[in-house]
């Protein structure tokens, strides 16, 4: 008798201790863990980086780094970090938290526009995916890739087509600039290299063009008149004649991309530069600025009319004033001079 009550003491304090054993694994394993208010936090983890890494990247992050270390490697997860940017929800467990870090690499949407040059793309690029600015515009700089791909410094904006794009967070400056190379393909498809041919330019012309026309106007509606007017100067072989192809040349002669010009001077027209239209019948050699989609097919498919001229609208602001001669022209160019005057705008 006494040897059976030693039995069941000794199966009642199993059971006890086996029950306390399963709490303590089920509030490891399924009990939330996480330490945040917010409905959802974003963690980074680095490529090359090691479990350790992952622990000092979750510490604000989790209550108990201790079971969530032991979840980890008992799921082997410890020994196979995965780079990437993962998104943990409030309420998490550690099973829950261990798969997310283990297959739930959430992409990221990358968005860019309006860059004037490849070091300012490069730098928004940074800001949304790991590889740095200066990997980015090494990559991007690459001499056989550029003349691989039939590019050079100045024009190799021409391959960035701005849009919005999903990455991965980890995705390497080399991944960018490939996938970049596949947009651009996908983008001048057949039907738009059918029209660019048929306007006898070539895409990259196109778009040095579309540069033109995105910084004069940015009303998309009004952008395929304005090509109309480059279209027609540069078919009866006129200099186009810009303004904002003069300011990129004050611009890439001082140095200085981050100079507001409102005013083009008549001494600037003299400027030495490839950029300047008002000193040299040929396109610049590379884009002035990153032209939306909207201004590429506004020169693929440019208004058909007479206009030769056209100066700011001081009556409807953001548009302008389109001329078919010179006379026309001079008493638009005299309102908008009186109205730039009154403004006091000297540069």
């Amino acid at each position: 008798m006494y040897i059976k009550k030693i039995l069941v003491a000794v199966a009642i304090l199993g059971l006890i201790a086996f029950g306390i054993f399963g709490y303590y694994v089920y509030k490891g394993v399924f009990l939330s863990n996480t330490d945040f208010d917010s409905k959802e936090e974003i963690v980074y983890i680095p490529t090359e980086a090691n479990f350790q890494t992952v622990l000092d990247s979750l510490r604000p992050l989790v209550k108990d780094l201790e079971s969530f270390s032991l979840v980890a490697q008992k799921k082997g997860y410890a020994d196979r970090v995965r780079p990437g940017r993962y998104l943990l929800n409030k309420g998490m467990n550690n099973n829950e938290l261990v798969d997310r870090l283990r297959s739930g690499n959430t992409p990221v949407k990358v968005i860019f526009n309006n860059q004037e040059r490849l070091e300012d793309l490069a730098g928004r690029i940074a800001t949304q995916i790991e590889a740095d600015s200066a990997e980015l515009l090494s990559a991007f700089n690459n001499d056989e890739f550029l003349k691989a791909n039939d590019l050079d410094k100045r024009n190799a904006l021409n391959l960035y087509i701005p849009n919005q794009y999903e990455f991965y967070w980890n995705t390497s400056a080399e991944e960018f600039r490939a996938r970049m190379k596949t947009e651009y393909d996908r983008f001048w498809n057949e039907s738009r290299r059918e029209k660019a041919k048929e306007i006898n330019l070539t895409p990259q012309e196109v778009t040095v063009i579309a540069s033109i026309v995105q910084k004069e106007t940015a009303k998309v509606d009004e952008r395929p008149r304005v090509a109309g007017v480059y279209m027609n100067r540069y078919k009866n072989g006129w200099k186009l004649d810009a303004d904002p192809t003069v300011i990129y040349a004050i611009k890439e002669k001082t140095g200085n991309f981050d100079t507001i010009i409102k005013r083009v001077l008549y001494k600037d027209l003299e400027l030495d530069s490839p950029y300047n239209t008002y000193k040299y019948k040929t396109l610049p050699p590379g884009p002035i600025s990153m032209p939306d989609i909207s201004s590429i097919d506004a020169v693929l498919n440019y208004e058909d009319h007479d206009f030769f001229y056209f100066v700011a609208d001081v009556e409807n602001f953001g548009y302008h004033k389109f001329a078919k001669n010179l006379a026309q022209h001079n008493r638009n160019k005299q309102e908008y001079v009186r109205w730039i005057n009154r403004q006091g705008i000297k540069r």
